[in-house]
């Protein structure tokens, strides 16, 4: 701090994007005017086109933003008020928008002055310099930054603070001939990309092999890797969808007890590094999905078309959004069927519909207890008030019910007797059903239930053991 701790008479000027702010304002206004008005965001190119400054400042106009919320770097928050105390005069110097700029200034009142991008200007680099050194007539000043366009900034102040800093000026650092401070974060930003990617969510996918199973087909080869390869591509789409969506979702996720949390709303990986790991992983997922049918290729572009309108519309809507996520997981099955070459049942068809609708209505009333009294629309961001909880769970058991009598109908039709020597073996598949059906109901009411209920499943060693008593019953139906 003593580097910092100059003479009175000397200003402060302080970078915002990446400095003071763990993210940059521009992308975050990029994402914030996507999900504020989704469909003019065509607009955006045309902004870009005219140029940086008026990209900045139609977006600053637009977006409703709350400066309370964004993840400021404590450290640099509690230098810049020891010297606020020490009598400096302290600048906020950025190539983020006035309007965003001036926000920031009124939350932390740090700063006696604010110089930032116009619509005629984008102050960044060399412009913010030449406007440092017009303001100051040539005086000595200090600066706190932290990327390769602070670089002309560091060799001309007195004395440089280098904040969680980029390639380049972390170069600078190392090579700097004189004192400097340095502010960096111990978080680990692969760490944290891979958090995004939300992996415990791949276990959703598994899905894709129940037809290569239930057609006996779990000793072929060919199915078996073909399965694989559509559980990568599925795993890898969903993880770009999950990205994304924690993106668009940066204002409500810092809103909420414990997402704030997450690598994007905390700031721990920058947005770009978002956006190129989501855009990569959509475009390795349709590229091995060239590897297989055609029809998986484009079941898997409904599934993402599916989660993108749900992530923007129908996730707000009653009773659609429960029935789309319970389609999303028939859709797999979908997949797996049509990777492995092979059709996929109408009875199982049935089944996956009614049992991951009741699944998809626990979600939805453990989310809205989560709220408890008074939760309305608004509070929620769903289609939910409070007073629906018993609707919900009156819905879910009964479809979980129907569920069974699909499964019980297909142990007795013709179907089943041409794929099981024994059929009869797996009628005690109904009770295993049910069992796991009834006891995640218990669970959500009891408000012990804090896993999407799929995964809760997959993970859960009761629940395991049920699934394990299945799959035994299939086989010892078709080889007993």
């Amino acid at each position: 701090m003593d580097t910092l701790l100059a003479r009175a008479d000397r200003p402060l000027y302080v970078d915002l994007d990446g400095t003071l702010v763990q993210s940059d304002l521009l992308w975050e206004s990029l994402f914030l005017f996507a999900r504020q008005h989704p469909l003019q965001a065509w607009k955006v190119f045309g902004w870009a086109l005219a140029g940086k400054a008026i990209l900045k400042d139609e977006l600053a106009k637009r977006v409703e933003v709350d400066p309370a919320i964004w993840p400021y770097r404590q450290e640099v928050v509690a230098t810049l008020q020891a010297e606020r105390e020490a009598g400096r005069h302290i600048v906020l110097a950025t190539a983020s928008n006035e309007r965003l700029a001036q926000g920031v200034a009124d939350h932390l009142g740090l700063f006696d002055e604010v110089i930032a991008s116009s619509r005629e200007e984008n102050l960044s680099a060399e412009r913010k310099l030449d406007r440092i050194r017009a303001d100051r007539q040539g005086g000595a000043f200090d600066y706190v930054g932290n990327s390769r366009d602070d670089l002309c900034l560091f060799d001309a102040a007195e004395t440089v603070t280098v904040v969680q800093p980029d390639r380049a000026a972390a170069r600078w650092h190392r090579e700097a001939e004189r004192d400097c401070r340095l502010i960096q974060d111990e978080g680990h930003v692969a760490r944290g990309l891979l958090k995004a990617m939300r992996p415990h969510q791949w276990m959703k996918n598994v899905l894709i092999f129940v037809p290569i199973g239930l057609n006996h087909e779990f000793l072929n080869l060919l199915m078996v890797m073909q399965g694989v390869l559509a559980f990568v591509c599925f795993s890898m789409a969903a993880s770009s969808v999950y990205i994304f969506n924690d993106l668009l979702d940066l204002t409500a996720d810092r809103r909420h007890r414990t997402k704030w949390r997450r690598p994007f709303a905390s700031g721990l990986v920058p947005i770009p590094t978002g956006v190129a790991a989501g855009l990569a992983l959509f475009a390795a997922a349709f590229g091995l999905s060239l590897a297989l049918p055609i029809e998986f290729t484009a079941i898997l572009a409904i599934y993402l078309v599916l989660t993108t309108a749900y992530s923007f519309a129908l996730k707000r809507m009653l009773l659609i959004d429960v029935l789309t996520l319970a389609g999303l997981y028939t859709l797999r099955i979908l997949a797996g069927a049509a990777a492995a070459d092979t059709v996929g049942s109408f009875w199982l068809l049935a089944f996956s519909l009614f049992f991951f609708f009741s699944l998809a209505l626990v979600k939805r009333y453990v989310e809205l207890a989560e709220f408890g009294e008074g939760a309305s629309r608004q509070t929620t961001g769903r289609g939910y008030v409070s007073a629906d909880l018993d609707t919900l769970a009156q819905a879910g058991m009964a479809s979980g019910f129907a569920s069974v009598v699909v499964l019980a109908l297909y142990i007795d039709s013709a179907a089943i007797r041409q794929l099981q020597t024994h059929p009869y073996l797996i009628w005690p598949l109904c009770p295993l059903v049910l069992y796991i059906i009834v006891r995640i109901w218990v669970l959500a009411k009891r408000n012990e239930m804090h896993d999407d209920p799929v995964v809760f499943i997959l993970r859960d060693w009761r629940s395991q053991i049920m699934v394990g008593c299945g799959a035994l019953l299939f086989l010892a139906a078709a080889y007993g």
